[in-house]
């Protein structure tokens, strides 16, 4: 490995401080062992033929990095993030002509594998892409500040909420729409809509794709259909107005797309296990 490179910045916890970490609560979940960023890293190469213990992921801010992973090649690009399990023999490095800029951690702990699972990624597909650049570098950043000023119980369990909040964050972005997307097309379409209801074929023709594939989408990203995610959209609405206005039942349910009182009551309580006014006569905060 090409050791040095300018302004680069890097932190390893010595093992004998993980071994103790690793029977902490918290920190026994996940921990960072090891962490860094490398600007320009060229001639960056690094090769375990055995692997090791922890997961490594590396994220590229810039240039294009390889990988070989498990005997596979594997481009790596900006906006991406590699992913390379524990005990998987990989070797990875700085392209010749574009040397890739990447942040970096090591990870172990009883719930990675479950988190890991979630990110989607793993020995065959070990490149996946970052949806929001700009978050996985601050919490990146952050973790190696953390790390740099003391290996503390305080800061290794600071660190792994951290690591905690880049795994989760990078799973939301993963799912989530990105602006001008079909998806994304649907929902705002749905948000703007409260007042009335949508027929899910109408809404796929508009954004151009299949109502079979829109209902797929909208299963992937918000866990329910088309409109299931359109009603929980009009009763949050009606949660607000019941909240923050005194305005009466009946013009609630006609605001939210109900034009019958009686059916938006029965509706909302079969959803809140309450009635509008009873929701609303609860004590809240």
């Amino acid at each position: 490995m090409q050791e040095g490179f300018r302004n680069q910045r890097l932190t390893v916890v010595p093992r004998r401080v993980v071994a103790e970490a690793s029977s902490r609560p918290v920190t026994r979940r996940l921990m960072v062992t090891d962490t860094g960023y490398y600007p320009n890293a060229a001639d960056h190469l690094m090769k375990r033929l055995g692997g090791i213990e922890e997961t490594i992921l590396i994220l590229c801010t810039a240039g294009t990095g390889w990988a070989n992973i498990g005997g596979t090649q594997h481009r790596v690009g900006a906006n991406t993030a590699l992913v390379i399990p524990h005990g998987v023999p990989h070797a990875y490095g700085a392209s010749a002509d574009n040397p890739w800029t990447i942040w970096w951690c090591h990870l172990r702990g009883a719930d990675l594998t479950e988190l890991i699972e979630e990110i989607g990624a793993g020995a065959s597909r070990p490149v996946i892409p970052i949806g929001r650049l700009d978050r996985a570098i601050a919490l990146l950043d952050e973790i190696v500040t953390i790390l740099e000023r003391d290996h503390s119980p305080a800061s290794l369990m600071g660190a792994a909420g951290s690591a905690w909040k880049l795994l989760t964050q990078i799973v939301v972005d993963r799912t989530m729409p990105v602006p001008g997307d079909p998806l994304q097309r649907a929902m705002a379409y749905l948000a703007e809509r409260l007042d009335r209801t949508v027929r899910v074929a109408d809404l796929a023709a508009l954004v151009g794709v299949s109502p079979s594939h829109l209902s797929a989408l909208f299963r992937r990203a918000t866990g329910g259909g088309v409109l299931a995610h359109h009603t929980a959209l009009r009763m949050a609405q009606a949660r607000n107005l019941l909240d923050t206005t005194d305005a009466t039942v009946a013009k609630i349910a006609r605001e939210v797309g109900y034009p019958d009182p009686f059916y938006f009551s029965r509706h909302f309580k079969r959803m809140h296990e309450a009635s509008p006014t009873e929701y609303r006569n609860r004590a809240k905060g």
